[in-house]
């Protein structure tokens, strides 16, 4: 019966030895096994309590190597420490020992002591939150796991919001809640996110509610039950493109009627005609693209617009009842709650190439004139500012004393934010932001150049800054030298060295995002026209005829995805998120011709419910969750299931371990969910969702 064999014998020695003893007897063998075992005790326990002793002595005393060592009669290398000076040895070597750990251990000290001491308190403090931070991280991943481990059959599904939440938008004053609360205007229409302003429940469509009608149908008719808005409110007059709204039946229909003016077209040929141009189909060679209006009324504006090649953002307050930006997302065209109020616009600096005002409430004359201020910091170089007012009629008969204060005001303020006056005509006037900066240095007077610590190019909510901004920026290029669209959306290596993105980079996302669009089209489509059945009076819908037209990118990244869903000739809007929590492209984003956002998605987005047909997040769940999050991924899809309207559709593309998260959780909201791999990437995978049509009964 052969033993391990200890350090220093060789293998053919005790082969040999094995082999020998092979021939012996029964009785022997039991004989020798039972001496070899009292034997083996012994040198066992000394083998253990000195093993490492005898290796640092080894390499201490090389002379007492293997080969210097006899063999026993039992087969095994004698033990050199078991001649006559290995007690001494062995004494020296435990000094040794411990001479080593008392070096280490005041070294150690010394260098914990000196690393203390050259610290900043300011860096104790970071260290301090980053140890909090991975230890409250620890814990709601250990709760995460806790309750997904507890199966699909604890995971009781979220209940719905009682009927007052139908409209509900968090972070803003919903005055619906609690009309009893005294609140000033500028707390109603800001932006007030806090504890308590996100909810775990889900929203309940009106009991009327109906799918809209397919684009472009449902760009000029819209169900009247699906907003919240009264037959007065659509009759009543009030901004220019509200005026332009008929009610019948059980249908709100958009014509192109005015009392003031012949209709929208006109209203927007005689824009063109101020700025110098022979119509509105010129705009695109002018260098404007983007267009931000402000109080949008209910887009018809650019609705008209979006005809030819211009892409409008809708901006208004939050409003309970007939809200803009509401009905403007119902038929199909962006739209975002926004005010100026005490913030600053969530755009960065340099953004939009025109901003429209028509009758849009705003009192520019208001606090020194910083509302103007905020519109010269989203405006580029070279872009105009429109806007139509009984302000601005110097001959009509609405004109008064207060009025005319006001708009000598605005008009002395304007020339003093090196703005030209192009053209005025009837109540609207035209405004053209300069091009060259030497010009503020020119000025007897007006704000003056931000500093570099409050010229934030791209600000979250900040308080308005009463300076002119985007002077210090990279971006500061007139519009009419800027390549015009659609050849803008592909920035050359120039633009992209602005934006420190280089061209290789920028093109392979692009090969990458028109190839997953192919993907996510073949994968939707069957499932878009086989689980939607025909509904009365409806055809098959034929690309790009579709049912979606609102789609919301999380994590826009580059822009990619709302690029190659244009480049796919998909007749749809993409309203680009870009995170707070991550890299910040918005302004390649707006560069690139297209509309976008910055967001902190622990907070809900300022949308009303039931106003996107397809949300998509591409690595949002990593960033989130790599980040000290305030809120749960819970959290996180209950708000995508405000603003998604029923039967719509979200994609996650993430790893596959929080893909398989997201798929529990999607339970808990009542969507149905399909895991898709993803052949090019084992580690990643698809999640495609869909959310259910709930009526309340």
């Amino acid at each position: 019966m052969s033993r391990p064999l200890h350090r220093g014998v060789s293998g053919g020695v005790s082969s040999n030895r094995i082999a020998e003893s092979s021939h012996y007897s029964w009785d022997s063998q039991m004989k020798d096994k039972t001496e070899k075992e009292d034997v083996d005790k012994t040198r066992y326990s000394q083998d253990h309590t000195s093993l490492s002793s005898r290796f640092l002595v080894g390499l201490l005393f090389p002379e007492n190597s293997p080969s210097k060592c006899g063999i026993g009669e039992n087969g095994f290398g004698s033990d050199p420490f078991n001649m006559g000076n290995s007690r001494s040895r062995q004494n020296l070597t435990l000094s040794f020992l411990k001479f080593s750990l008392i070096l280490i251990v005041i070294l150690a000290l010394s260098g914990s002591l000196w690393w203390t001491i050259s610290i900043s308190n300011s860096s104790r403090g970071n260290i301090f939150r980053g140890y909090r931070r991975l230890h409250d991280q620890l814990i709601t991943d250990m709760l995460d796991i806790g309750e997904l481990s507890l199966g699909s059959a604890r995971l009781k599904e979220l209940e719905f919001c009682p009927q007052e939440s139908e409209n509900h938008v968090p972070c803003f004053f919903n005055v619906s809640s609690d009309p009893a609360l005294g609140s000033s205007d500028e707390e109603v229409y800001d932006r007030q996110c806090g504890q308590g302003s996100s909810q775990n429940c889900l929203v309940f469509p009106p009991r009327n509610y109906r799918i809209p009608l397919r684009w472009p149908t449902g760009r000029d008719v819209i169900w009247v039950a699906n907003v919240k808005i009264t037959a007065q409110q659509v009759l009543s007059s009030g901004s220019l493109t509200k005026r332009m709204m008929m009610l019948e039946e059980d249908q709100i229909s958009f014509r192109s009627d005015s009392l003031m003016f012949d209709g929208i077209e006109d209203y927007s040929h005689q824009i063109a005609e101020m700025i110098g141009l022979r119509n509105e189909s010129y705009f695109i060679q002018a260098g404007v693209r983007t267009v931000l209006d402000i109080g949008c009324g209910y887009g018809s504006f650019g609705a008209h617009l979006f005809s030819k090649q211009l892409l409008t953002m809708c901006i208004a307050n939050y409003e309970t009842s007939g809200s803009q930006v509401q009905l403007t997302l119902e038929r199909g065209l962006p739209a975002m709650i926004g005010s100026f109020s005490s913030k600053q616009l969530p755009y960065p600096s340099l953004s939009f190439d025109m901003l429209h005002c028509a009758r849009c409430g705003v009192d520019w004359d208001q606090k020194d004139g910083i509302f103007l201020v905020e519109v010269d910091r989203v405006l580029r170089p070279g872009g105009y500012f429109v806007w139509t007012s009984p302000i601005t009629n110097a001959q009509g008969s609405r004109r008064n004393e207060e009025n005319k204060k006001k708009w000598e005001f605005i008009h002395s303020f304007a020339e003093n934010l090196c703005w030209e006056m192009l053209s005025q005509q009837d109540e609207t006037v035209v405004w053209k932001k300069t091009s060259k900066k030497d010009c503020y240095a020119s000025r007897k007077s007006g704000p003056s150049i931000c500093s570099k610590g409050h010229d934030v190019e791209s600000p979250y909510y900040r308080p308005l800054e009463l300076c002119i901004g985007g002077t210090r920026s990279r971006r500061w290029i007139p519009i009419e030298t800027r390549t015009t669209w659609p050849s803008r959306s592909k920035l050359n290596s120039t633009e992209l060295n602005i934006h420190g993105v280089h061209s290789e980079d920028f093109a392979e996302d692009a090969l990458r995002w028109n190839s997953a669009v192919r993907n996510y089209w073949s994968l939707l489509s069957p499932l878009i026209f086989s689980d939607h059945p025909k509904r009365p009076g409806d055809e098959d819908p034929s690309p790009p005829f579709n049912m979606l037209r609102n789609v919301l990118d999380m994590n826009a990244q580059f822009g990619g995805f709302n690029s190659a869903l244009l480049e796919a000739g998909k007749t749809v809007w993409v309203m680009n998120v870009v995170p707070t929590s991550g890299p910040n492209h918005l302004p390649l984003i707006l560069d690139r011709g297209l509309v976008g956002v910055l967001h902190d998605w622990c907070e809900a987005f300022p949308s009303y419910p039931r106003t996107y047909d397809m949300v998509h997040a591409k690595g949002l769940l990593s960033l989130e969750t790599s980040q000290h999050r305030r809120c749960s991924t819970l959290d996180l899809l209950t708000e995508i299931d405000r603003i998604l309207r029923p039967e719509g559709w979200v994609i996650f593309h993430d790893t596959a371990a929080l893909i398989t998260t997201a798929r529990a959780l999607a339970t808990r909201l009542r969507w149905e969910a399909r895991v898709i791999e993803i052949e090019s990437n084992g580690e990643e995978r698809l999640l495609v969702c869909q959310k259910p049509f709930f009526k309340r009964q």
